[in-house]
């Protein structure tokens, strides 16, 4: 039922109240903040990638494991991003148009990565398969699609949708939280598993948080940008990931990373918020 039915569901239902907060200005302020969106977007759909399948070959993994990590490594942003990103004191308007470009692209880069590391960590005997146009459309249905539905909502009704941000932001913590606690349940097989996804998703999420701060220091960003771009490379879409993982790709130890990942994340992003969010806000 959760894996059927209702993560599609809440998915749709997440990201339907994300495009209640976004605008088409959102996509045109990539020409306000021409360099620090592209630093993100490079981030969150080349390096992020890349990084996962570095610590795939240095970690050894193989099979499912691997294939899981790549996933979640290939699901940026999302709607924790943007909150964290908020409490950080971060350039919360850089977050969410990260979040309203990666969500349509990620369309496309997701089945590519994904597809990629099937074909490369996964026997070829396994039943397994990911094709391409179908996987696209699934992933407009429930991503593309609500978000398109949702900016259409705030246009029309602006007030009724910021008050709908919030409760968003809590049901997405919540259900993620949910759906990890169902998969860990129902899959015994999955703990043990967490002891090589652990490690490897940790590493993932530490690993391009730093380069997402690094890169943005080192082309002269300030301090709202790096925290931003920090958050944006290292917080990524686990509900996303885990959909995919239960419900397109029907495999619980595909799940295992991005299970891990979302547990880990909430522990970094925890600490970003009390290393940047006692301060105020200052310009940069």
């Amino acid at each position: 039922m959760i894996k059927a039915i209702a993560l599609p569901l809440a998915l749709i239902f997440i990201m339907f109240g994300m495009g209640m907060t976004l605008k088409p200005t959102d996509f045109k302020r990539v020409l306000q903040k021409p360099l620090a969106t592209f630093i993100g977007l490079i981030n969150q759909l080349v390096l992020l990638p890349l990084v996962a399948f570095a610590l795939c070959s240095f970690l050894h993994l193989q099979g499912e494991i691997a294939v899981g990590l790549i996933l979640i490594a290939s699901c940026p942003g999302g709607a924790t991003s943007n909150m964290i990103s908020h409490l950080c004191k971060g350039d919360t308007a850089l977050s969410v148009s990260l979040t309203a470009i990666s969500s349509l692209v990620t369309t496309l880069t997701i089945p590519l990565y994904l597809g990629l590391a099937i074909h490369h960590y996964l026997d070829a005997s396994t039943s397994i398969t990911l094709p391409f146009l179908s996987t696209v459309l699934k992933l407009m249905i429930v991503s593309v699609l609500p978000i398109i539905a949702g900016m259409i909502m705030h246009a029309k009704c602006p007030q009724k949708s910021r008050s709908f941000e919030k409760p968003v932001n809590i049901f997405s913590l919540l259900f993620l939280i949910l759906i990890v606690i169902i998969a860990i349940l129902q899959e015994e097989a999955l703990l043990a598993q967490f002891k090589i996804a652990g490690p490897a998703a940790l590493s993932l999420n530490v690993i391009t948080m730093l380069m997402g701060f690094g890169l943005a220091a080192l082309v002269g960003l300030g301090r709202r940008q790096r925290i931003t771009l920090s958050i944006e490379s290292g917080i990524q879409n686990g509900t996303l990931a885990l959909a995919i993982a239960l419900e397109m790709l029907k495999d619980p130890l595909i799940a295992m990373p991005a299970v891990a990942y979302s547990l880990l994340m909430f522990a970094t992003g925890g600490i970003m918020i009390v290393v940047f969010g006692r301060h105020g806000h200052k310009r940069a």
